[in-house]
């Protein structure tokens, strides 16, 4: 069996390289702006939407019988149970993060990995996120630096760089955050002799 991954982001591909995962990537053809709205407007609570969204991701994908493929999502689901996309401009990615700060907001990320179009396995965990007061001219100098960047992430803020200023703490695993539970997934992989054990 060979994994293949069904997702576009640069922090998953870097996540399982660094972790020595060995994979592939595959194209997923699926119109997530269009599931999306009709997952939420089925009902789907913001954890179990990122679970069906990466399920649907895997399963959009074309794939040889050998392969595995892992579909993955993460949804961001603020302290009011609202669901925020990737800001389409500098003022959206604005009033995000006013609407985030001083607040606890929630990262749900999944993934799910199927196999010959069915679902085999999947996992979902939450990090729970707790940004600092922050003040316009912060936010501005900090658009003024990371606006491209932030345009491509939910919440307005990647982590991992300088996005790290607008945190006062953060609970639940360094991956989730990042996109991806990897742990559950390495020890699934494990689990299939995908990996050493």
């Amino acid at each position: 069996m060979r994994l293949l991954l069904a997702s576009k982001s640069p922090a998953r591909r870097h996540m399982l390289e660094a972790a020595g995962v060995p994979f592939q990537l595959v194209e997923a053809p699926l119109d997530e702006d269009g599931a999306k709205a009709g997952l939420v407007a089925a009902g789907f609570a913001p954890r179990d939407l990122a679970e069906m969204l990466a399920e649907m991701k895997a399963k959009s994908a074309v794939a040889p019988a050998d392969a595995m493929v892992l579909g993955a999502d993460q949804v961001l689901e603020t302290a009011a149970g609202a669901i925020l996309r990737k800001p389409g401009s500098r003022e959206e990615a604005l009033d995000q993060l006013r609407t985030l700060s001083g607040q606890i907001h929630y990262l749900h990320s999944a993934a799910v990995i199927v196999e010959h179009g069915e679902r085999s396995w999947g996992c979902t965990e939450t990090a729970a996120m707790k940004v600092r007061s922050l003040g316009d001219d912060f936010l501005r100098a900090y658009l003024d630096v990371q606006n491209d960047a932030v345009r491509a992430s939910v919440g307005g803020y990647r982590i991992e760089g300088l996005g790290a200023q607008l945190f006062e703490a953060v609970e639940g695993s360094h991956f989730a955050v990042l996109g991806l539970p990897l742990l559950p997934l390495l020890a699934y992989l494990r689990e299939r002799r995908i990996l050493p054990s």
